[in-house]
C-alpha cells in the first residue's frame, strides 16, 4: 500500500518538477509540496488511506498515477484516455472489474447513490455534452474528483463545487460487483 502512495506522489512529482528549475532539489522539493498542498493532495491521499477499504484507496492512488495523460478519444490505456475509458481501465486495473465502456452504460451498470454519501472510488457524472451521463470520472473526497476531460487536456483533478461541473452534475454511482459487465 504505501509503495501504491510513493508511486503516487512520484508520479505528481515528475508533473511538478518539469516546472521545476534544473539542479535545484530544495526548490524542486518546495516546489511538488506546493503543488500537492495546492491541491488539497497531500492530505487526501493520506485520509484515503485511513478511511476507505484497501481496494478504494488503490484505485484512488493508481488513478492518480496518471495524471497528466493526454486525452484520446476512444483511449483505454497510458497513450490516452478519454472519460469512460480512463475510469475503466482503473477498475479493470485495480479492482479486476470490467466496466462497460461508455460512460452512460457505466452509469446504468452500477448502484445510484446521493451525492452526500460520495465516497473515493465512486463515479461522478456530468452532462457535459448535452446529454445525462455525457461525463465520468472518479471521486477523491472533499469534492474532488479525477478525469479525463476533453481533447487537448490532460487527465486531472477538478472540484466539483466549480461553477462548470455544479451546473453539470447529473449523478453519483457506486461500483458494486454486479457491475462487471463487458459490452
Amino acid at each position: 500500500m504505501r509503495s501504491m502512495l510513493k508511486r503516487a506522489l512520484f508520479a505528481m512529482c515528475v508533473v511538478v518538477s518539469a516546472h521545476a528549475a534544473p539542479n535545484n532539489n530544495t526548490k524542486a522539493a518546495d516546489d511538488i509540496e506546493r503543488y500537492l498542498a495546492e491541491r488539497g493532495l497531500t492530505a487526501q491521499i493520506e485520509l484515503i488511506r485511513q478511511n476507505v477499504g484497501d481496494k478504494a484507496s488503490e484505485l484512488v492512488v493508481n488513478a492518480m498515477n496518471f495524471l497528466g495523460v493526454p486525452y484520446r478519444r476512444g483511449g483505454t490505456d497510458e497513450r490516452g484516455f478519454d472519460c469512460s475509458g480512463f475510469v475503466r481501465s482503473m477498475y479493470e486495473q485495480t479492482i479486476g472489474l470490467v466496466l462497460p465502456r461508455r460512460a452512460k452504460d457505466q452509469a446504468a451498470a452500477t448502484e445510484k447513490i446521493d451525492k452526500q454519501e460520495l465516497k473515493p472510488g465512486d463515479l461522478v457524472f456530468f452532462n457535459t455534452m448535452r446529454q445525462t451521463f455525457s461525463h465520468v470520472g472518479i471521486y477523491l473526497g472533499d469534492n474532488k474528483f479525477i478525469h479525463s476531460p476533453k481533447p487537448g487536456q490532460q487527465v486531472r483533478v477538478d472540484d466539483m463545487r466549480e461553477a462548470y461541473w455544479q451546473r453539470r452534475f447529473t449523478g453519483a454511482r457506486r461500483v458494486t460487483e454486479n457491475a462487471d459487465k463487458q459490452d
